[in-house]
C-alpha cells in the first residue's frame, strides 16, 4: 500500500510478521519500554485490549503480532501521533483487527463504556509535571511528563475499562511503585506480577513491568530481574530472546 509521509517522517521495519510503522524522530519514537511491554503482556485469543496514550500505535500493532487476541485499540490525545498511528494500521493491512481513536485518556471511559475490554495497558508519562527538565518539544513533553494526564487518571480509567477478572499491564519507573501499588489497590486493580528492568547487572533498576488482574486477591510474584545490557554494551541474551532486531529496540 501506497502511503504518503509527512515531513521528516519515516517508516521502521518492526521486524514482526511484515509490519512497519511511521514515525516522526523530530516529535517522538518508542523506545524499549514499550517493546520490553509487550513482550511482558498478553491477550488470550478472542480477548479486546486498549492501550491508553498509544501514541503512534507501537504498541496495538506489536501485541498484534505476537497474540492470538480479536481487536485492539489504540487510544491517543496528541492528532499528530493518531494520523502517523492510522497511516501505519493502513500500511499494515490491519484496520480490521486495530482501531486507532483520538480522544483523552482521562475521559476514556466515558468513551468506549465500562467493562470492555479484556486487557489494558499502558506506557504512560513517567515523570511528574514538575520534577526534572520538562522538553521544551511539546510532543515530547506529553509523552514524558504529565502534562495531560496524570498516574491516577491511567489507572482508574484502566479499572473501569477493564471487564471482572481483566487484565492491567504497565511500564513505569521504579521510584513510583508505592506510588503505583497504592492507586491500584485503590481501583480494585491487585497486582499480581512485577518485573523489574537493570541497565546493567550492578545498576539500579530503570523500569518496572507490573500487571495487575481487576477484583483479584491479594498476592504478587516478582519475576527474576530482565537486565537489558552486557559490560560491554552490546545486548543480553534475554533482550535478544525479546526481541531479534536490536536496531528497532531505541529509536535513532
Amino acid at each position: 500500500m501506497d502511503i504518503v509521509l509527512k515531513k521528516d517522517e519515516r517508516i521502521d521495519d518492526l521486524q514482526r510478521k511484515g509490519y512497519k510503522i511511521i514515525q516522526n524522530p523530530s516529535q517522538f519514537c518508542f523506545g524499549m519500554d514499550a517493546v520490553l511491554l509487550t513482550a511482558f503482556a498478553d491477550v488470550k485469543k478472542g480477548g479486546k485490549m486498549l492501550d491508553l496514550g498509544t501514541g503512534t500505535g507501537i504498541i496495538p500493532i506489536l501485541m498484534e503480532a505476537k497474540t492470538d487476541g480479536e481487536h485492539f485499540v489504540g487510544l491517543e490525545i496528541q492528532e499528530d501521533s493518531v494520523d502517523m498511528a492510522r497511516r501505519s494500521v493502513e500500511l499494515n493491512a490491519l484496520a480490521e483487527k486495530i482501531e486507532i481513536v483520538e480522544g483523552d485518556i482521562k475521559d476514556a471511559s466515558k468513551i468506549f463504556g465500562k467493562s470492555k475490554f479484556d486487557v489494558v495497558t499502558s506506557n504512560p508519562p513517567y515523570m511528574i509535571y514538575n520534577h526534572g527538565l520538562v522538553n521544551p518539544h511539546m510532543p515530547k513533553a506529553i509523552a514524558r511528563h504529565e502534562v495531560l494526564c496524570e498516574l491516577e487518571d491511567v489507572i482508574r480509567e484502566a479499572s473501569a475499562l477493564l471487564v471482572p477478572g481483566g487484565h492491567f499491564f504497565m511500564v513505569h519507573r521504579p521510584f513510583r511503585i508505592s506510588e503505583i501499588f497504592c492507586l491500584m489497590t485503590k481501583y480494585k486493580l491487585e497486582p499480581k506480577r512485577m518485573r523489574f528492568v537493570y541497565p546493567y547487572i550492578d545498576k539500579e533498576p530503570n523500569m518496572v513491568l507490573i500487571e495487575g488482574i481487576q477484583d483479584a486477591k491479594p498476592r504478587i510474584r516478582v519475576e527474576k530481574p530482565l537486565v537489558v545490557y552486557e559490560k560491554d554494551g552490546s545486548y543480553t541474551d534475554n533482550i535478544y530472546d525479546i526481541y531479534a532486531d536490536k536496531s528497532i529496540m531505541e529509536c535513532k
